[in-house]
């Protein structure tokens, strides 16, 4: 079995790729959605939001490097590109989970509003700083929603942090997101907020469909969302990397790779696991790998996969790969202890950025907050700031 929690349309993909994996295969593997507090499937299908219960249990599930070498499929863990291992490889670099469906965060923009701002949409923001100045302008257009963002704390938290070199945890596992850098991007936020540059719709990806409409000229998100946004009637898309703070010591580094994962569960028997790892083997193929980006929109995993995605998959006016892989910037795999994926501690400190934005206390007090309130949040419960599986 392959259990998953993805929504009807996410679930209508994955079937159409067990559908074909079984055409050749005799039926073998079956999705189901997971069930909460019951035995994990033999594979199952781990958003980022969830991998933090995955690592609190662990014997509830199997390296997948182990249960791939005794099925006779060994994984050559070298053929992944590193950029994608964050967080699903032990501390020896073996692969405990298959990254299968990763992306960045990047900045989409609709040319047409910035045509209508005077602005040239070849020309997209770098910094933070120039998009300030573009945000104004967009306003002046007519735009009342200049700039939104989904998923704020994965891309206002985890990236802005990353991207400016600073941790949201310290070696000792105490959250330590509340430095000078993420503390100026947040008041940064606050500012917009006031100003009219930056909405907040939610705390998913609600803003998504806000720039669909053409409400918003710019959004902060997935670059896996380019499918939703290529062909969408009244947006000219464009994408660019996210923008970086150009007054960090050190400059722009790096934004992270992450997304859903497949975990084998404990306790099935050798048979189920040689099916298993067939079919994880069938998605690595380069054209299983060239499907999935055109289903999802996600980084190929592989070399081959990635150089086919590019022969084949891109439109001339879309280089929404190239910028996600530019935004990474090969720095290979990251710690898998991220603010976002820790589901009780990314409540808290969504709850402390909705605070700052709505003016009822300074960036600083919100983020001290957010910080004390989420290390007591690890001290109950040690399991979720695990830094490595397994």
């Amino acid at each position: 079995m392959l259990a998953h929690n993805l929504d009807s349309v996410g679930e209508e993909r994955v079937q159409a790729v067990v559908d074909r994996f079984n055409k050749d295969n005799g039926n073998s593997i079956k999705l189901v959605r997971q069930a909460e507090g019951e035995k994990p499937a033999g594979l199952n299908l781990i958003r980022r939001y969830d991998l933090a219960e995955v690592l609190s249990q662990p014997k509830s599930y199997i390296p997948l490097y182990g249960m791939m070498a005794k099925a006779g499929y060994p994984l050559k863990v070298g053929d992944l590109s590193n950029d994608l291992k964050a967080g699903v490889v032990d501390a020896k670099g073996r692969l405990v989970a298959l990254p299968l469906i990763y992306s960045t965060p990047v900045l989409f923009f609709n040319k047409i509003a910035l045509r209508k701002a005077k602005l040239d949409p070849e020309l997209p923001p770098k910094t933070w700083f120039e998009m300030q100045g573009m945000l104004d302008k967009i306003q002046e257009a007519g735009y009342a929603c200049p700039y939104t963002s989904s998923w704020p704390v994965w891309v206002h938290i985890d990236n802005i942090s990353s991207l400016s070199g600073v941790p949201t945890m310290s070696k000792n596992g105490e959250l330590t997101f509340n430095g000078l850098p993420q503390v100026k991007h947040v008041a940064m936020m606050a500012t917009w907020i006031k100003s009219g540059y930056y909405r907040n719709f939610g705390r998913r990806d609600e803003a998504s469909a806000k720039f669909k409409s053409g409400e918003c000229a710019m959004i902060t998100t997935d670059s896996r969302e380019v499918d939703n946004f290529r062909d969408v009637i009244g947006v000219e898309l464009g994408v660019a990397p996210l923008p970086f703070h150009d007054d960090i010591f050190g400059g722009r580094q790096h934004t992270m790779a992450d997304g859903a994962s497949l975990w084998a569960g404990a306790g099935y028997s050798k048979a189920q696991y040689k099916q298993a790892a067939r079919f994880i083997a069938y998605l690595l193929t380069p054209e299983m790998q060239i499907e999935l980006v055109r289903a999802y929109g996600q980084l190929p995993l592989t070399p081959a996969s990635r150089a086919a995605a590019r022969g084949k998959l891109l439109k001339d006016d879309d280089q929404t790969l190239q910028v996600a892989y530019a935004s990474i910037d090969g720095k290979g795999a990251q710690p898998s202890v991220r603010v976002a994926n820790i589901d009780p501690i990314r409540i808290i400190v969504n709850e402390e950025l909705e605070a700052v934005w709505a003016n009822q206390k300074p960036a600083k007090e919100g983020l001290d907050m957010a910080v004390e309130r989420g290390n007591a949040v690890l001290k109950a419960r040690p399991g979720l700031k695990k830094a490595q599986p397994f």
